[in-house]
């Protein structure tokens, strides 16, 4: 009599491991991709800078973006040019080291930036940064 050798079981791909990494590598894309640069929020484009490095963030510091256009956001609301002077010497009196970042858009003239470094040095704010994007 032959004896029948019973077949083995085919092996049997799992799909479930799989599925749970490509569920948990898409919530951690869907994560990190909410997480946008202050830059790329307001519309500022940023010149690019080979040297330089990311500063420490601080809550005190006043952040100055200038627009292609010529407008001036001082932390997070629009200030009048006229004005910025005003608003950069209550700051510094509350304290006069606070650090100053000003972003100008890559297509905003010169003379913009310079009018509002010259506004914080008239204000007593010294310690000032240039905002720009790292480069290659």
């Amino acid at each position: 009599m032959k004896i029948k050798k019973r077949d083995e079981d085919e092996p049997v791909l799992n799909l479930t491991p799989m599925i749970d990494v490509v569920f948990q590598l898409l919530i951690f894309f869907m994560v990190a991709t909410t997480f946008l640069d202050p830059e790329k929020e307001i519309g500022i484009e940023l010149p690019e800078a080979a040297s330089g490095e990311a500063p420490d963030e601080q809550s005190d510091e006043l952040i100055i973006n200038i627009f292609a256009d010529g407008r001036i956001i001082l932390s997070g609301r629009e200030v009048a040019a006229e004005s910025l002077l005003g608003e950069l010497k209550a700051a510094a009196q509350a304290d006069p080291t606070t650090p100053v970042t000003i972003r100008g858009d890559r297509l905003v003239h010169h003379e913009r930036v310079v009018q509002v470094m010259d506004a914080c040095g008239q204000a007593g704010l010294l310690n000032l940064a240039v905002g720009t994007l790292e480069g290659i």
